[in-house]
């Protein structure tokens, strides 16, 4: 199947098609994807400043796996409603410099995440031991790449 093939069947999809017909179910879908966006950033942002320091009087050992799980929901669920928002105009959007910069920003920032909770660092951090220069370094990562990718994200209407 050829890259062009698989747009036009993604944009053959049936939810594709009632979103197209449906702006109150393009506006619930959209509405969705922000508030999983928010999910994502509320919860990575004091995640990786405690993990730079800030906020040393919190225990990590609590904080960190709560806000790792809701920064994962937040992910997941901006995953499934952004295909459901791509899926309307599939074609334009693989086209668009800023929707390809994001997807970019947004496969950093999944595998950096991915990298953090497979690494031992992690596990001792949130069982009380010291945060490693390693998860800083991730840290500093992930502040820069969700933000940029979010940047990117608004950046997709005005090109």
């Amino acid at each position: 199947m050829s890259a062009a093939e698989l747009l036009d069947w993604i944009a053959a999809w049936p939810l594709a098609s009632a979103m197209r017909r449906s702006a109150i179910l393009y506006l619930v879908v959209n509405a969705a994807h922000i508030l999983a966006i928010a999910l994502l950033i509320g919860a990575i942002v004091p995640l990786d400043l405690r993990l730079l320091g800030f906020f040393g009087n919190t225990s990590l050992e609590g904080l960190g796996p709560f806000l790792s799980r809701a920064a994962a929901v937040g992910l997941g669920l901006a995953i499934v409603t952004g295909f459901c928002l791509f899926s309307v105009r599939p074609a334009a959007y693989a086209a668009n410099a800023a929707f390809l910069a994001k997807i970019g920003l947004l496969g950093v920032g999944a595998a950096n995440a991915m990298t953090v909770h497979l690494g031992g660092a992690w596990r001792a951090a949130v069982n009380g031991g010291p945060v490693s220069w390693r998860l800083r370094v991730s840290a500093a990562v992930s502040l820069t790449v969700w933000p940029a990718a979010l940047l990117a994200g608004r950046w997709i209407g005005f090109l």
